[in-house]
């Protein structure tokens, strides 16, 4: 996937209320851009970080830059979770991930039971079962172990019962981790920060929910970024 804009180069100075960063531009100018991500991003929020905006000329915009990548050494994290969302659509559209290939519809922000999933694929010649699909964005790791959350999250232990009640009534249900960085190999659930949650997701895989962590490239010069899904790495839940 290829962004749309030139990134501009920053310098975090901080994070606060969540979606807010004081950065300093190139030239010494301090500004207020936005962060898309509502996680603690653990690793990738430290000050003095290079960092990667995206700037919008739409005027009704309050803050014109946002947050889309930091720089954690030569390694591009990418932070915004739209992104993530975008990129794994654009792969499902066109059979990218071989788990999840063969489906000719990919519809987003699909409603089933009481919670909203990220998409719905449907094979209308009826040789594969429908099939709901949540993603969720990964930035945090510890050594070579990428891990989520980053921190408590009732929404996200909601989702994995709603895999678990559709799979139950024979739709095929699956729990994406797009591992927004390249630099791992394996991916775990994060127990030290919310064991609810990795307990949910070790019921959800014996249910039969299927899991599947794929990390991310960013192809990066001057002018140009894009990001494609790289690889699947191998899931642990003991």
């Amino acid at each position: 996937m290829l962004l749309p804009t030139t990134l501009h180069r920053a310098t975090l100075i901080r994070r606060y209320k969540r979606f807010l960063a004081d950065v300093e531009m190139p030239g010494g100018e301090v500004i207020v851009a936005h962060c898309p991500n509502p996680g603690t991003m653990i690793g990738c929020a430290e000050p003095g970080s290079l960092i990667l905006l995206r700037h919008s000329a739409d005027p009704k915009r309050k803050l014109p830059y946002t947050w889309v990548m930091t720089m954690v050494g030569d390694i591009h994290v990418s932070v915004d979770t739209l992104l993530a969302n975008k990129l794994v659509f654009e792969a499902l559209s066109h059979g990218k991930i071989p788990e999840l290939a063969g489906y000719s519809r990919v519809i987003p922000e699909y409603t089933w039971g009481d919670s909203r999933f990220d998409f719905y694929l449907e094979d209308p010649a009826g040789k594969l079962p429908p099939c709901i699909v949540e993603v969720k964005s990964t930035t945090l790791a510890y050594g070579d172990c990428s891990m989520f959350p980053d921190a408590q999250t009732v929404r996200g232990r909601k989702h994995l019962e709603g895999l678990i009640a559709a799979k139950k009534s024979g739709i095929r249900a699956v729990q994406f981790y797009c591992v927004s960085r390249k630099d791992v190999r394996r991916f775990s659930p994060a127990d030290h920060i919310d064991k609810a949650y990795g307990d949910a997701l070790r019921r959800a895989f014996q249910a039969g929910v299927e899991v599947l962590a794929w990390t991310i490239d960013v192809s990066s010069t001057a002018e140009r970024h894009s990001v494609t899904l790289r690889e699947p790495i191998p899931i642990e839940l003991n």
